[in-house]
């Protein structure tokens, strides 16, 4: 337990410092919101590193303090609700299906995107933004599998790190 408090700490400022290098890139398509996911590499180290606790943790301690930092009450809205139902698909795809990390991050970025779209529906009670949502599931496939085979070159190195 002692080693775990500074280890989870370290990783919560590396996700928050991606979260800042993301809002620093622009990306000029045609999709409001739309974003790399870098952070997601974190989550998803975490999850196959330690435990599904740690990492929902970090998540929703990242989704937090990013949004009183970078963002507004609806930033943290539509991150939480894609945070956290794209978490559990994927735990459920790691742990049930057990399924290859990159195939985990690419439903990871996926129903981030379908969580951000059913509380941007709900928000603001229009049942049209759901259009954006094909283009947001091709994104969420290829940013996935983006950051899926980051997360599976960087696995063996970071691995380490539970030992420290």
């Amino acid at each position: 337990m002692a080693k775990k408090v500074p280890r989870l700490g370290i990783l919560l400022a590396l996700a928050l410092l991606l979260s800042y290098v993301e809002s620093l890139i622009p990306f000029f398509l045609s999709v409001p919101g739309m974003k790399l996911g870098l952070v997601n590499i974190i989550i998803i180290l975490i999850l196959y590193i330690d435990c599904w606790q740690d990492a929902i943790l970090v998540s929703v301690m990242r989704v937090l303090l990013a949004g009183f930092m970078f963002g507004n009450v609806y930033s943290i809205a539509y991150s939480l609700s894609g945070a956290i139902l794209s978490f559990f698909i994927m735990l459920i795809m790691k742990n049930i299906f057990q399924l290859h990390i990159v195939v985990v991050s690419i439903f990871g970025g996926v129903f981030h995107n379908i969580g951000q779209i059913l509380i941007a529906t709900v928000v603001a009670s229009n049942v049209y933004i759901m259009g954006y949502l094909p283009a947001l599931y091709i994104a969420g496939m290829i940013t996935g599998l983006l950051i899926g085979i980051l997360a599976c070159e960087l696995y063996p190195r970071i691995s380490k790190i539970r030992r420290i």
